[in-house]
């Protein structure tokens, strides 16, 4: 692709309710949207193109050390030249080297996965071909799963829940945190039952002292704990696993494939959570589905309160064959009473798996000016 111009846009949707995690809680979601304009080679000439990306940092940086103002000058004054200095030399940037060529700055990689996707996104549209197409995606729908953040009370929490499977969610995660762990685990098994496909979530809120206390959740029958430990805490994980039941799960734990090689190797993870943009973008989140796969550790697809940008591409690579678990891959009224793009719907328990060219959806630009909060010009760089 020959990039012509970038714009950054910050924008700031309000929530549907308050989602509570062990490290925040959030009332909107600030995100990035990236659109890149440019030209792009086709056998039949170059073709003028437009793609978008979606930057999943948060407001603050306490899921992960980037955060929304960091990313947006990132972008702005290290990646993007760095790209303008590859076009000056008379070379083109494609998806596959957004990474390479960027490989020199260190971390970032939500950043990087923004860039990696709108290119992507640009470059397939240009082809006529649709994400799904181009990751190898064998279905058209995927199972949807849906993320309970940490409620006032267990009533509430039971509500939320219970409304959330009247709506046909196949599966429910819940967010826990030490002093909300067993109780409102125990309160969901008995009153919706053992067939509820459940699983917990704690961002990293326990230490390896919590072992017995987490071995408790073993009678709950969950599919998975995800991230019960801190992210660099892989030996630990390994010695976790060694004394629970409950398969682990890691999530900020896994930045790159070789982060997951590791996990797999040291036994820290037999599930792992693939978010496309802490891996670095799309191409490296298939990589770690193909070695997952390849050890036969289950992946499913997380995520981080995406607009219909992110959400249509976490669909599309979530239809892979190896992502044998529900994901993160809710409807876009879970968050979102209108969202930037035409919403994702609840079918049946499942989401439809966009179809069309690149990521098959488009912003709105009625509901796009709504929300944004800031536009820059950030190319040429």
């Amino acid at each position: 692709m020959l990039i012509e111009s970038v714009e950054l846009r910050e924008l700031r949707l309000p929530l549907v309710s308050p989602f509570t995690t062990s490290f925040s809680t959030q009332t909107e979601r600030n995100t990035l949207v990236l659109r890149v304009a440019g030209s792009v080679p086709t056998p039949n000439g170059r073709v003028d193109v437009v793609g978008w990306g979606e930057c999943v940092a948060l407001g603050e940086p306490l899921y992960s050390p980037e955060y929304i103002d960091g990313a947006k000058r990132m972008i702005q004054l290290y990646l993007l030249p760095m790209l303008a200095r590859v076009q000056a030399e008379g070379r083109e940037v494609t998806a596959e080297t957004v990474g390479a060529l960027l490989e020199k700055v260190v971390g970032h990689r939500m950043a990087k996965a923004a860039i990696e996707m709108a290119v992507l996104d640009a470059e397939l549209r240009a082809r006529g071909e649709s994400f799904a197409r181009y990751f190898g995606a064998t279905r058209t729908r995927v199972p949807a799963g849906v993320s309970v953040g940490i409620q006032p009370s267990v009533d509430a929490l039971l509500g939320a829940v219970g409304g959330y499977l009247d709506e046909g969610y196949v599966r429910i995660k819940l967010k826990i945190q030490p002093g909300w762990d067993l109780a409102p685990v125990a309160a969901v098994r008995e009153q919706f039952g053992d067939e509820v496909l459940l699983q917990v979530d704690a961002n990293a809120a326990y230490t390896l002292a919590d072992a017995q206390h987490l071995r408790r959740l073993d009678d709950y029958g969950l599919l998975l704990i995800e991230q019960p430990l801190a992210e660099d805490d892989l030996v630990q994980h390994a010695k976790l696993a060694t004394a629970m039941s409950t398969p682990i799960c890691l999530d900020e734990s896994i930045e790159s494939a070789k982060d997951a090689a590791d996990a797999i190797t040291l036994g820290a993870a037999s599930v792992i959570n693939i978010k496309p943009g802490r891996v670095g973008g799309y191409l490296e989140a298939k990589r770690i589905h193909d070695l997952s796969r390849a050890h036969g550790v289950a992946v499913w697809c997380g995520g981080m309160l995406e607009t219909g940008l992110g959400r249509a591409a976490n669909a599309a690579l979530a239809a892979l064959d190896g992502f044998s678990l529900p994901g993160d891959i809710s409807a876009s009224d879970r968050f979102y009473t209108e969202d930037i793009t035409e919403p994702f719907v609840l079918r049946d328990g499942h989401i439809d798996v966009p179809q069309g060219p690149g990521l098959g959806v488009e912003p709105i630009l009625e509901n796009l000016a709504r929300v944004t909060h800031d536009t820059q010009e950030v190319w040429p760089a």
